[in-house]
């Protein structure tokens, strides 16, 4: 049996994951961190993204977050997401639309334009892009 870690991953919402994994791969503020059982304690900022948990039962399971913290602890990792949800569940096609929407604010800059605005939604729609592409490698490599 592998060695595991206990995760929580948890949005303002709502409780999206809890259980037991082998490793948990995120982007800290720092770069990308790769979580295994024993490793030392741990508290950083995470950038939106993708979060990857290697399951017990060596499946995947592909999150995204919108930034947050996350903390390790002996025996424990935990995400405290400002948003999280399943990759399945984001939609593709709002995020594009997202994407290209911001791309434009950011091109023509009117009068009344917010950049710090227009800037945040480009990377959250860029994130979520990431985070659907990964979800696409990970079901490319199993079939």
């Amino acid at each position: 049996m592998a060695m595991t870690i206990h995760c929580d991953i948890v949005s303002a919402e709502r409780e999206i994951f809890s259980g037991r994994v082998t490793m948990v791969v995120a982007t800290g503020t720092l770069g990308e961190l790769g979580i295994m059982p024993g490793h030392a304690p741990l508290l950083t900022g995470i950038k939106a993204g993708p979060v990857r948990l290697k399951l017990d039962n060596g499946e995947e399971e592909v999150f995204f977050a919108t930034g947050g913290f996350l903390e390790v602890q002996p025996g424990v990792v935990t995400i405290l997401a400002d948003t999280a949800l399943r990759a399945d569940d984001i939609d593709e096609a709002s995020a594009m639309e997202a994407r290209d929407q911001a791309e434009r604010e950011l091109s023509e800059r009117a009068a009344d334009f917010d950049f710090s605005l227009a800037a945040a939604q480009l990377s959250d729609a860029a994130a979520r892009m990431r985070t659907i592409e990964e979800l696409r490698k990970r079901a490319r490599g199993r079939g």
